[in-house]
């Protein structure tokens, strides 16, 4: 499965997800099963199964990098951001640091409902999404203590819960396209939207579809264009009724690979997130990057500024808005904040490893 917020937003960065930068090692994947694996709910699955990609060496300093909804570790391996991270004399060079890149629960190659389970599949959260990415890292690669977590839109909000539920792990905090506070708004008015437009189609079937739901694509077209893009570059892009239709067409005329009870799952995760509650408990110096023209994550709101007023090492840089900034895709491209990242981390005190 690759699409889902790839879906939302291949068309709009252009980057293909399956070519990686020559001048950093080549990734390696693995599969870790977490056993008895206990869910937010009180589901226990027996068996649990986490695929992650590394780059790099284990003795390399570790970092953890987390992605965004319906994505997986190859949709960080990007030109765009892995091709401006991990290179030699980048800010995450490999030949330096020990790159962990987790499918997610529910994502990529790691355990989820097309796999057989369907609708049986326990309902997860980003809790329970953390709780298991910190018991790869910790039980099954062996790693104690993390230069950084860096995430992007989830993994953004992921990127919070980490430096709340365990504070002591890690140096620095890197949340991109996110902020701490409760999932509301018309960032989960568009999710609700598009979750029930495809539950609500006859061919879902509660789940028991025999082909992918037609009222799907619809769902994630409107979904993406809604909330990704960037206002000033559609209108670059779209400044005629002709041209915007021949964008729509071209999305709906893309193939959606994603399984239906995969989705669903993948975006009523995050109904329940809420960091806000814990802020001061962070410990980590903590760079937030977000774009000026994220549609999710509005900087206008004050939300956003008033949450980084509690964290005690936190700095904000917000991506000024231009034609070639992708709202709440603009932190695909690392070009944007690769400078503030070396930054912190030449700043960020070391505290144990």
């Amino acid at each position: 499965m690759k699409v889902s917020c790839a879906a939302l937003s291949a068309v709009v960065l252009s980057i293909s997800t399956s070519v990686f930068a020559a001048d950093y090692p080549a990734p390696k994947q693995g599969d870790w099963v977490a056993r008895d694996f206990k869910f937010h709910t009180g589901e226990v699955m027996p068996e649990l199964k986490l695929h992650y990609t590394t780059v790099g060496e284990p003795t390399g300093q570790p970092v953890l990098v987390l992605h965004g909804t319906g994505g997986s570790g190859a949709s960080m391996l990007t030109p765009a951001f892995a091709g401006e991270m991990f290179g030699a004399g980048q800010p995450l060079d490999a030949s330096k640091y020990y790159i962990i890149i987790p499918d997610a629960i529910g994502h990529g190659k790691s355990s989820k409902p097309s796999d057989g389970m369907k609708t049986s599949f326990p309902k997860y959260n980003y809790d329970d999404m953390v709780e298991a990415q910190h018991r790869l890292v910790t039980e099954g690669l062996g790693v104690k203590h993390l230069r950084l977590v860096i995430g992007n839109s989830m993994g953004g909000m992921q990127t919070w819960l980490w430096g709340e539920a365990y504070p002591k792990d890690m140096d620095a905090l890197v949340p991109m396209a996110s902020q701490p506070s409760e999932m509301a708004s018309r960032n989960w008015m568009m999710r609700r939207i598009m979750l029930d437009t495809i539950r609500n189609d006859p061919d879902y079937n509660g789940g028991n579809y025999a082909s992918q739901p037609r009222m799907m694509k619809y769902a994630i077209t409107a979904y993406g264009i809604a909330s990704i893009g960037g206002t000033l570059a559609y209108q670059q892009q779209a400044p005629t009724a002709a041209k915007a239709d021949k964008i729509v067409d071209e999305r709906l005329a893309t193939p959606i690979t994603a399984d239906a009870n995969d989705f669903v799952y993948q975006w009523e995760s995050s109904h329940d997130y809420n960091a806000a509650e814990k802020l001061e408990e962070i410990e980590a110096s903590l760079l937030l990057v977000n774009s000026a023209d994220d549609e999710r994550n509005p900087p206008e709101t004050g939300v956003t500024d008033a949450a980084m007023k509690r964290v005690k090492n936190g700095k904000l840089y917000l991506i000024p808005a231009t034609t070639e900034t992708r709202g709440h895709g603009t932190t695909g491209n690392a070009k944007f904040y690769s400078e503030q990242v070396r930054q912190l981390l030449q700043t960020a005190p070391q505290r144990t490893m």
